[in-house]
């Protein structure tokens, strides 16, 4: 073979591996780890079993095998092997193992002492794929309790190593890599928001091409490699390459659903002209691409992503980061100098992050869960190099359990067993294994995309597009996405030839009637294609609201929106597949019409009366009613006569909680009375609106018999009900030391204002005749404001000795003119209180 960078590091690996028999090699792409470190661990006898290297895509795996094999003078499938999904080369005499990461994580499951394996080794770890991390968190379970003399190797380009070489108790070898300088070119300044990105890649594309090819148009112009997030971007951009290059470029896709003779050609080196690959992140570190000079990189990538419009994991684009950048910026460099084009400005980089995010971080955790279980252990009892968030497995566990496939102690049951034998999404198994075979075409559309543009929601189109699509296209107006179309077809063959149930329910669970109930198909009927998808997706079923716009409540609780002019918005109840993942209300993307004699079929376990009595907002009063419910939707609903008394209590808390605490300015009074006290250290009860709000099941509830509306509690008074909470002695406390009440010389009370700063009254002048000490509240002198005869303000004050002895006299001059009938003696200190006048003469 020839000598690569990774030569140099061998032999420390494999001391290493020989030594500790585990190991992190670093090494950057280009360095030849993956060809090389397999064989090496070969000819070094390290271990008398098979070498099992993981791959993240089927397309490395296949290509890898194919090199080792070819360096032996052999074909696949002798001393290297593959196994892929739908495929596989091995043989008896197969000693290096390339499969794809799941593929080890059923071989675990199956048998945890991996029998006949002595060594697996992780490659391109940094991904960090879901299946990487767990099957990484397994073997190192395995070798610490069944098989001590398991090798575990990582390897990976781009990875803070430290924390993986921590988990794994090995040591780190570092590789360096071969690359010549790459010259890196940016946008003068960033696109503008509503610019067509692919439209401006394809012109970056057109203006390197041009830049970079040879002065005498020869092939050692070198090859371009283009970085997409994806298919579609590719074949958009493929399309409008092919009409603007020169007629010498050959424009070549590269992405993981390729037939694997195209991905050949796209890898291989070309024959004559100049060579432009359209590659998605496959080509960043997984595979090497002869003769590859330039690099022009769109700067978004795919990654999984849980959708909660599909209930599962799906595919979003994202801004690269750093790390990735880097990678493919490399790329330009293998043979000799190269230029990469960046499809951003360099003031940009400052904003993307360092390192692409762990898959188990976002993705959704459905299968992780299954697995764990079928395990028999929880997240904290692994070695996971990051642990799933702890909402989202929880999420994911209710998700089984509704399935069927987790009992109510998050043990797995036996149908949950079956659903882990199958490659599919749990939602999907579930579906497969009660409908059978019948239901894998339906199983394989709702794992892929849309094959379809610019239809209905209607699942029914798709399924006749897939199924006769000549026809299809003879009848319906709708474009079929041939490389959709195509791999759903294959999908579907491929699950067609696993055992799937007969359309009867599978077991309970092992809890008995208390564990959570999954549906069974009606004996002996065969299952719509709408009551299969209602299999996988139960907490989808949905139900039209009342009204002309096609709104709709989910079983599980959500609620989701159809375009008015879709033939399903008239539909009483459809099977919502994809949505847009709106968290408040989602547009329905794919669905199909069920029937709810179809409803109560399948899912007739869960299905029950409910008496509901319940504040309404809408009403803004309680509503009490029977319902016949399957989740959140109602099936059958009537009026609830005989409703307890105490239940109506209840629901008019959530009232009070929803319109809010209304006092009488009495009650209110009374409420900052016990609050003034209270901020002294008094022992006293929460009066403040929100301790009253978190206490009203204890003060309100007793004394809100009857009441059902909002207008019944805007005439409630809530003094008596706050009254009742105090004890004798708060209460003398309270009128001791903060009074309601003054009481006047002639023995009116006048009500202590309270809201503001410092406590107030408001009396008339005469009425405080003969009083010489100013009033006062807990120590504090009172606000009082003095009224004339009309009770209009005349001074404020909060020393009445002080007032009298001072500005009292310009007050009495003024006031005599106004108010001649009233008294205004010189010394008020010694007159007589009164609020009348003198009598006429």
């Amino acid at each position: 073979m020839t000598r690569l960078p990774i030569d140099d590091a061998l032999p420390q690996l494999i001391s290493a591996l020989r030594a500790r028999g585990r190991a992190v090699l670093e090494a950057p792409p280009g360095a030849g780890k993956t060809t090389k470190v397999p064989l090496a661990i070969l000819d070094a006898k390290l271990t008398e079993g098979r070498i099992l290297m993981l791959e993240p895509r089927r397309l490395a795996a296949r290509t890898a095998a194919e090199r080792m094999a070819s360096t032996l003078g052999e074909p696949a499938g002798h001393t290297v092997g593959y196994r892929v999904r739908g495929e596989a080369k091995v043989s008896r005499s197969t000693r290096i193992e390339v499969v794809t990461e799941g593929i080890l994580t059923r071989m675990l499951q199956s048998d945890p002492d991996l029998p006949g394996v002595g060594a697996v080794i992780f490659d391109e770890f940094h991904e960090r794929s879901l299946n990487g991390d767990l099957g990484l968190a397994f073997c190192l379970e395995v070798a610490s309790a069944l098989r001590d003399d398991l090798l575990l190797l990582a390897m990976s380009a781009t990875l803070d190593a430290a924390p993986v070489a921590a988990l794994m108790n090995a040591p780190i070898v570092t590789s360096e890599g071969r690359s010549y300088p790459v010259e890196t070119r940016w946008l003068p300044a960033p696109l503008p928001a509503k610019a067509r990105r692919i439209d401006a890649l394809v012109d970056l594309v057109v203006q390197a091409e041009a830049e970079t090819r040879d002065k005498d148009d020869r092939a050692g112009s070198g090859g371009l490699l283009v970085f997409l997030p994806g298919e579609g971007e590719i074949r958009r951009a493929a399309s409008a390459l092919e009409r603007r290059l020169p007629a010498a470029c050959q424009v070549r896709p590269l992405f993981g659903a390729l037939p694997f003779a195209e991905q050949r050609a796209a890898i291989a080196p070309a024959t004559e002209g100049r060579k432009v690959v359209l590659a998605t992140s496959i080509a960043e570190t997984s595979l090497t691409i002869e003769d590859i000079r330039v690099v022009v990189d769109m700067g978004q990538a795919r990654r999984a992503r849980f959708d909660p419009g599909a209930g599962m994991s799906r595919l979003v684009t994202e801004r690269v980061t750093r790390a990735e950048a880097t990678q493919r910026q490399g790329r330009a460099g293998r043979v000799s100098a190269g230029v990469c084009y960046r499809l951003w400005a360099q003031g940009e980089e400052g904003a993307l992050a360092a390192y692409p995010p762990a898959e188990i971080e976002a993705a959704d955790l459905t299968s992780l869960a299954l697995e764990l279980a079928l395990w028999g252990a929880e997240p904290q009892d692994l070695p996971l190099l990051t642990p799933p968030p702890a909402g989202s497995f929880a999420e994911a566990q209710l998700l089984l359990q509704m399935l069927g496939a987790l009992d109510t102690k998050m043990r797995i049951t036996e149908h949950g067993r079956a659903l882990a034998r199958l490659p599919l999404h749990p939602r999907l198994a579930h579906m497969f294994t009660i409908a059978g075979p019948e239901s894998a075409t339906l199983a394989a559309l709702l794992a892929d995309r849309d094959p379809l543009r610019g239809a209905p929601v209607d699942l029914a189109l798709r399924l006749e597009a897939l199924q006769d699509l000549r026809r299809f296209r003879d009848r319906r107006p709708y474009e079929v996405k041939a490389p959709a179309h195509q791999a759903i077809t294959a999908e579907a063959k491929r699950l067609k030839r696993h055992r799937g149930g007969h359309g009867t329910a599978a077991p309970n669970p092992v809890d008995g009637p208390a564990a959570p109930l999954f549906p069974a198909a009606p004996s002996g009927e065969p299952l719509s294609p709408a009551a299969m998808a209602a299999l996988a997706y139960p907490d989808r079923v949905a139900q039209r609201r009342k009204g002309d716009d096609a709104r709709f409540v989910l079983s599980g609780g959500k609620g989701a929106v159809l375009d008015n002019a879709d033939p399903l918005a008239g539909a009483s109840y459809l099977v919502v597949t994809d949505t847009d993942g709106n968290p408040r209300e989602a547009k329905i993307r794919q669905a199909a019409q069920i029937t709810l004699a179809e409803i109560r079929g399948l899912f007739g376990d869960q299905i029950a009366w409910q008496e509901v009595c319940s504040w309404s907002k809408r009403d803004r009063r309680v509503v009490a009613r029977k319902q016949e419910r399957f989740g959140a939707l109602v099936l059958d609903d009537r009026i609830w006569k005989d409703v307890p008394p105490d239940a109506v209590a209840h629901a008019m808390l959530d009232g009070v909680r929803d319109l809010g605490l209304r006092l009488s300015p009495a009650a209110a009074r009374l409420a900052t009375r016990v609050e003034l006290l209270r901020a002294e250290g008094r022992d006293l009860p929460d009066f403040s609106e929100e301790g009253l709000m978190a206490k009203l099941e204890d003060w309100l509830l007793p004394m809100i018999s009857g009441m059902r509306s909002d207008a019944d509690w805007k005439s409630f008074d809530a003094l008596p009900a706050l009254r009742a909470v105090l004890t004798w002695d708060q209460t003398q406390m309270l009128d001791r030391d903060v009074p309601g009440s003054f009481v006047t010389p002639l023995g009116r009370k006048i009500p202590i204002d309270y809201d503001g700063e410092i406590p107030g009254i408001a009396v008339r002048l005469q009425e405080v005749f003969g009083v010489t000490r100013h009033p006062t509240v807990a120590g504090v002198a009172l606000k009082v404001t003095l009224l004339s005869p009309a009770r209009r303000p005349i001074q404020i004050t909060r020393d009445l000795p002080g007032f009298w002895a001072g500005s009292y006299a310009d007050v009495r001059k003024d006031m005599r003119a106004q108010y001649p009938k009233h008294p205004w003696p010189e010394d008020p200190t010694k007159a007589e209180a009164t609020l009348r006048a003198r009598p006429r003469k």
